[in-house]
Protein backbone atom coordinates (compact mmCIF):
# COMPACT_ATOMS: atom_id res chain seq x y z
CA UNK A 1 0.00 0.00 0.00
CA UNK A 2 2.62 2.16 0.63
CA UNK A 3 1.14 4.08 3.40
CA UNK A 4 1.59 2.64 7.22
CA UNK A 5 -0.27 4.16 10.36
CA UNK A 6 2.95 5.23 11.80
CA UNK A 7 3.24 7.53 8.92
CA UNK A 8 -0.13 9.57 10.07
CA UNK A 9 1.68 11.90 12.41
CA UNK A 10 4.32 12.64 10.83
CA UNK A 11 2.60 13.35 6.89
CA UNK A 12 -0.47 14.88 8.90
CA UNK A 13 1.96 17.42 10.80
CA UNK A 14 4.08 18.54 7.77
CA UNK A 15 1.59 18.19 5.10
CA UNK A 16 -0.82 20.52 7.30
CA UNK A 17 2.09 23.33 8.17
CA UNK A 18 3.01 23.23 4.15
CA UNK A 19 -0.91 23.56 2.85
CA UNK A 20 -0.98 26.17 4.91
CA UNK A 21 1.79 27.87 3.87
CA UNK A 22 1.10 27.64 0.05
CA UNK A 23 -2.30 28.69 0.85
CA UNK A 24 -1.69 31.57 2.37
CA UNK A 25 0.82 32.90 -0.50
CA UNK A 26 -2.02 32.51 -3.29
CA UNK A 27 -2.46 35.87 -3.03
CA UNK A 28 0.98 37.79 -2.36
CA UNK A 29 1.26 41.24 -3.27
CA UNK A 30 4.87 42.07 -5.63
CA UNK A 31 6.82 43.02 -2.98
CA UNK A 32 6.83 40.02 -0.46
CA UNK A 33 7.15 37.74 -4.01
CA UNK A 34 10.45 39.80 -4.87
CA UNK A 35 11.41 39.46 -0.93
CA UNK A 36 11.01 35.45 -1.39
CA UNK A 37 12.75 35.28 -4.91
CA UNK A 38 15.43 36.96 -3.76
CA UNK A 39 15.72 34.83 -0.75
CA UNK A 40 15.69 31.48 -3.09
CA UNK A 41 17.86 32.94 -5.82
CA UNK A 42 20.64 32.87 -2.99
CA UNK A 43 20.35 29.00 -3.45
CA UNK A 44 19.15 28.73 -7.02
CA UNK A 45 19.89 31.65 -9.22
CA UNK A 46 17.37 30.66 -12.20
CA UNK A 47 14.22 32.17 -10.32
CA UNK A 48 15.43 35.05 -10.86
CA UNK A 49 14.52 35.18 -14.39
CA UNK A 50 10.77 34.46 -13.17
CA UNK A 51 8.67 38.07 -12.68
CA UNK A 52 8.28 38.20 -8.65
CA UNK A 53 4.64 37.34 -9.16
CA UNK A 54 4.66 34.48 -11.44
CA UNK A 55 7.63 32.88 -9.01
CA UNK A 56 4.93 34.05 -5.82
CA UNK A 57 2.18 32.19 -7.49
CA UNK A 58 4.41 29.07 -8.59
CA UNK A 59 5.81 28.72 -4.80
CA UNK A 60 2.17 28.81 -3.71
CA UNK A 61 1.07 26.01 -5.81
CA UNK A 62 4.27 23.61 -5.08
CA UNK A 63 3.62 24.38 -1.11
CA UNK A 64 -0.26 23.41 -1.87
CA UNK A 65 0.70 20.73 -4.05
CA UNK A 66 3.22 19.02 -1.56
CA UNK A 67 0.99 19.57 1.65
CA UNK A 68 -2.14 17.86 -0.48
CA UNK A 69 0.27 15.17 -1.48
CA UNK A 70 1.36 14.82 2.48
CA UNK A 71 -2.11 14.62 3.48
CA UNK A 72 -3.49 12.16 1.10
CA UNK A 73 -3.61 8.69 1.95
CA UNK A 74 -3.77 7.50 -1.66
CA UNK A 75 -0.05 9.09 -1.90
CA UNK A 76 2.45 6.67 -1.24
CA UNK A 77 4.83 7.62 1.76
CA UNK A 78 7.76 7.27 -0.48
CA UNK A 79 6.54 9.11 -3.25
CA UNK A 80 5.23 12.00 -0.79
CA UNK A 81 8.84 11.98 1.32
CA UNK A 82 10.02 12.17 -2.17
CA UNK A 83 8.55 15.72 -2.86
CA UNK A 84 9.36 16.59 0.96
CA UNK A 85 12.85 16.36 0.63
CA UNK A 86 13.12 18.05 -2.27
CA UNK A 87 11.31 20.55 -1.03
CA UNK A 88 13.29 20.84 2.64
CA UNK A 89 16.62 19.96 0.71
CA UNK A 90 15.57 23.43 -1.13
CA UNK A 91 15.03 25.10 1.98
CA UNK A 92 18.66 24.04 3.49
CA UNK A 93 20.36 24.45 0.60
CA UNK A 94 18.91 28.08 1.00
CA UNK A 95 20.22 28.29 4.61
CA UNK A 96 23.93 27.19 3.68
CA UNK A 97 24.05 29.17 0.77
CA UNK A 98 22.78 32.17 3.10
CA UNK A 99 26.00 33.84 5.42
CA UNK A 100 23.91 35.79 7.85
CA UNK A 101 22.15 32.53 8.47
CA UNK A 102 24.80 30.76 9.75
CA UNK A 103 27.92 31.17 12.52
CA UNK A 104 31.36 31.18 11.41
CA UNK A 105 31.50 27.15 11.11
CA UNK A 106 28.87 27.32 7.87
CA UNK A 107 26.58 25.24 9.56
CA UNK A 108 24.98 26.33 13.52
CA UNK A 109 22.40 29.24 13.04
CA UNK A 110 22.58 32.85 13.97
CA UNK A 111 20.07 34.46 15.95
CA UNK A 112 18.67 35.47 11.88
CA UNK A 113 18.68 31.93 11.06
CA UNK A 114 17.29 29.79 13.78
CA UNK A 115 14.23 30.27 11.54
CA UNK A 116 15.04 28.68 8.53
CA UNK A 117 17.88 26.51 10.46
CA UNK A 118 14.45 24.64 12.26
CA UNK A 119 13.46 23.46 8.87
CA UNK A 120 15.96 20.74 9.23
CA UNK A 121 12.84 18.45 10.65
CA UNK A 122 11.28 18.19 7.17
CA UNK A 123 14.66 16.51 5.81
CA UNK A 124 13.81 14.25 8.87
CA UNK A 125 10.71 13.59 8.51
CA UNK A 126 11.21 12.94 4.42
CA UNK A 127 14.18 10.42 4.95
CA UNK A 128 11.61 8.44 7.56
CA UNK A 129 8.88 8.42 5.05
CA UNK A 130 11.84 6.96 1.87
CA UNK A 131 13.21 4.74 4.16
CA UNK A 132 10.48 3.23 6.39
CA UNK A 133 10.35 -0.43 4.85
CA UNK A 134 7.22 -2.63 5.21
CA UNK A 135 6.98 -5.66 7.33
Amino acid sequence: MGFRLSHVPLRLTTGAMILNSGWGKRELDKDTSAYLQQMAAKAFPQVKEFEPEKFGKMLSAVETGLGVALLAPFVPSRLAGLGLAAFSGGMMAMYFRTPEWTESDGVRPTAEGTPFAKDIWMFGIALALILDRKH
